[in-house]
């Protein structure tokens, strides 16, 4: 017998499944390059055929990435005023939230050695290198620069990264050292990190000014609690998958996107945070946050720096505290 052609394959119903017959009268649905979501910044777009996976950019708290707890994001805009993308809106939880992960890993970040920590910080800008093009394109979209500006920007980053990783184990030897006394004594002064510190982070540029001022502070031994540029903030959050992918131990670096004028206060006035860097904070706002850091007698750091200068060892020693020891001699 002839062969008889083959039914059309059908659902359990018998009826022809609707993903592969439209109905009647309407087209079947389509995915067309001029239709398809545009890139998010540092991303290539979407290839024709298929719809672009949108980016969701989340805090980065004990090594994870939650959204707020309060549920809001703000969106992160260009200076033209383009929609780039919608962050996470940190909450003064999120901020109580993100001081407990940093006193969680204190201990263990303090007290790895000091060649051990610079070998992490160096493999966090092995890292870097390789996401430069993400970086720069972020940042150009981000602070509306040219794209060889934010190139230099992110490769004066890079660079940074690497110098403060050189420190961890050096800046004892110019902090610290042994002291001529009167007396039957030995007499030591070494440095200790203070403990946690928040960061207020520059609005521009927004990953080198992110970058000078959070890493003199993990390569002491500090952990951190950063707030982000509130204006470009896509920048940090990418920095903060950097740090989750490499060996930085989760809680040493926790980064909160929103609003610096609501968080800067919740961690000034938190009695478990040890200092405060208040760089990001416009001048005429840093006396009343020096007064709620004064509650608990908090190291308060702020400075004008110019980003594009060469980074001194300044920033390094405002986050130690120098512990003096005596020992007896012949004991």
């Amino acid at each position: 017998m002839p062969d008889r052609p083959r039914p059309a394959k059908t659902g359990k119903t018998g009826k022809s499944s609707s993903r592969t017959q439209p109905r009647a009268g309407r087209p079947a649905a389509t995915v067309s390059a001029a239709t398809a979501v545009p890139a998010s910044p540092g991303r290539p777009a979407a290839r024709a055929g298929r719809l672009d996976v949108r980016k969701t950019y989340k805090l980065f708290i004990g090594g994870a990435f939650p959204r707020s707890e309060s549920g809001r994001s703000y969106p992160a805009a260009s200076p033209d005023g383009t929609v780039l993308a919608h962050v996470a809106q940190a909450s003064r939880k999120d901020a109580r939230d993100a001081v407990v992960a940093a006193r969680k890993a204190v201990a263990g970040w303090a007290g790895a050695t000091a060649y051990n920590r610079g070998q992490v910080l160096y493999r966090v800008a092995e890292l870097l290198e390789g996401r430069s093009a993400q970086f720069a394109a972020a940042c150009a979209a981000g602070e509306g620069v040219p794209e060889a500006e934010a190139e230099r920007a992110v490769s004066g980053a890079i660079d940074r990264w690497v110098w403060y990783a050189g420190w961890p184990d050096k800046v004892a030897e110019g902090a610290g050292g042994a002291h001529a006394v009167s007396g039957q004594y030995f007499n030591f002064s070494v440095p200790e990190p203070a403990g946690v510190v928040a960061v207020i982070a520059p609005a521009a540029p927004s990953l080198l000014g992110l970058v000078s001022v959070l890493a003199p502070v993990i390569a002491t031994g500090n952990t951190a609690v950063v707030v982000a540029s509130e204006p470009a903030p896509i920048p940090a959050v990418t920095l903060a998958e950097v740090l989750a992918t490499s060996d930085v131990p989760p809680g040493v670096v926790n980064v909160l996107t929103g609003r610096t004028g609501e968080l800067a206060p919740v961690l000034a006035a938190h009695m478990d945070v040890n200092a405060i860097d208040l760089t990001g904070v416009a001048a005429a706002a840093r006396a009343d946050l020096e007064r709620l850091a004064a509650q608990n007698v908090k190291r308060v750091f702020a400075a004008e720096d110019d980003w594009a200068a060469e980074p001194g060892p300044a920033r390094m020693l405002a986050f130690l505290e120098i512990k003096t020891v005596w020992h007896p001699i012949g004991v």
